[in-house]
Order: structure tokens, then sequence, then C-alpha cells
């Protein structure tokens, strides 16, 4: 039976509510009878760390206290091994003992040791691998939340991707732009009917862009064969303007009159032809 987005939320809410995690909850086996004789404590702890702890106030505190137990441990050793030895002394009879004796108990502590030794070390690798599961649970634990925190805002985002598509279909006109009305393989052919042509005009680009050095040198030198024939027509040009100037200034304005009268014998000697029905 499938799930709404809403069960899945509701249901990973009530686990972590019946499943409280935090560092609060985790530290109370520790700071709780600390905190009921808050006044009579002499270490250098802050106490402030057991109300507001923290990972780092909580690794520090382990390292404050691995410190006290093994100045504690040392001190302890010393004052046993004052109290056999004057008892040792003051006893009646005195205790004394044998060199084999002291040989037996060493090869006796050297075993014990070396049974602690092995112990201590499983123990730390056991504390290593602890540390190493707490700190993947924390990461995984975190990720969970960022998750619910997604999944609390998913649905939300939800509503508004809908509304914004009923926004653009409504926007949209039907038949005002037929290819976003064709079916599936339709549109499938008409994309690589204009993949093709695009990669037809790519082509054409690439042959163009070769040719496009070539065509530029062409030009080049086209423009260089054509300074010089400018540079003559615009002689030419200034020389055929002079030499009109010069004839209209020698003719005295004569030279208008006799084109005026010469329009004029043309036009009559074109009508007599017509007339008399003569061919030139």
């Amino acid at each position: 039976m499938a799930h709404s987005h809403e069960d899945v939320l509701e249901t990973l809410l009530d686990v972590q509510k019946s499943h409280e995690f935090s560092i609060i909850k985790l530290s109370e086996p520790v700071s709780g009878p600390l905190n009921q004789n808050a006044g009579e404590r002499t270490s250098d702890v802050s106490v402030d760390v057991f109300d507001n702890p923290t990972p780092a106030s909580l690794e520090e505190d382990l390292l404050h206290y691995k410190e006290l137990f093994s100045k504690l441990r040392f001190s302890y050793l010393e004052q046993v091994t004052k109290e056999k030895f004057i008892r040792a002394i003051v006893g009646d009879p005195p205790l004394v003992v044998e060199h084999q004796e002291n040989v037996e108990l060493e090869q006796t502590l050297a075993i014990s040791k070396a049974a602690l030794k092995a112990q201590k070390t499983e123990v730390a690798e056991l504390v290593a691998e602890l540390e190493k599961r707490g700190r993947e649970l924390c990461r995984k634990y975190q990720n969970i939340q960022m998750q619910t925190s997604q999944l609390q805002e998913l649905p939300q985002r939800i509503e508004e991707l809908e509304a914004r598509v009923e926004e653009l279909r409504a926007f949209q006109q039907p038949g005002s732009n037929p290819t976003l009305n064709m079916p599936l393989d339709k549109t499938l052919a008409l994309v690589e009917e204009r993949e093709r042509e695009r990669a037809e005009l790519d082509r054409q680009l690439e042959q163009l862009q070769v040719m496009l050095p070539r065509k530029t040198k062409e030009l080049e030198r086209l423009n260089a064969e054509l300074q010089p024939l400018e540079v003559k027509r615009l002689g030419s040009t200034a020389s055929a303007k002079e030499a009109k100037r010069r004839k209209e200034e020698a003719l005295g304005g004569v030279g208008d009159d006799l084109e005026e009268r010469g329009r004029w014998w043309r036009g009559v000697e074109s009508g007599l032809k017509g007339m008399l029905g003569v061919e030139s």
C-alpha cells in the first residue's frame, strides 16, 4: 500500500519524538550526580558545562577526568605501598621477604601486567570503534534531521510548482505555436531535422571560415589595384570639369544658345521626315 508524504513525515516525527537524542540527554548519567553535589566539587571543571553541554565541553571533561583518575591511581598506589611497607616494619613479628619470593612475585607481576596490557589494548580498540560509530551515527542523525526539514518544506514547494504549472498552462494559447502541441514522435522527428539543419549550417560555416582568409587577401589585392584607378578617375573627372569650364568661358555663353538651336533644328528635321515619310 502506497503511503503519502504526509504519512511518512508524521511517522518520522513520531519516531524522533519517542527517541530524542541530544547531548543533554546523553550527559545526564554523568552530570546528574555531579549536579547534586555541585557545591562540594573540588575539580577545575566548570559547572556550566553540565548545564549547557557541548561536544567540545564533553571531550574536555573526559580528558580532565582521565588526568584526575591517573593522578588518583598514582596516589593510591603510593599510599598502599607506604602502608604495606610500614606495617611490614612495625609488625610483630616483622615481615621478612626472601629473594626467591621477590623473583616469584616479579614473574607473577609480569604475567599480570601482560594480561592487563592486552586488556587495555582491547579496551582502547573498543573505545576507538565506539567513537567511530558514534561519529557515523551523529552524521547520519544530522543527515536525517536535514532531510526531515526538507521533507517538511517539500509539500509547500510542490504546491507552488503545481500552481506555477497551472499558470503557464493558462497563459499558453492553443494553436499559437503548433510545435508545442505535437505528439512525442513528431517532436523527436522535428528535433532530429533541426539537428541535421544545424549540422549542415555548421559545415557551411566551417567552409566559409576556411575560405575567409583567401577572400580577405583577394579583397585587399583588389583594393590595392582599385586605388590607383580611383585616383585616375578623380583626376579625369576634375580635368573634364576644368575643360568644360574653360570652354564655357571661351564661348561666353554662346555655347548654350547653339545647343538649344541644334535641338530645335533636329526636332524640325524629325517632324519633316515624318510628314514626308522619308527614312534616314
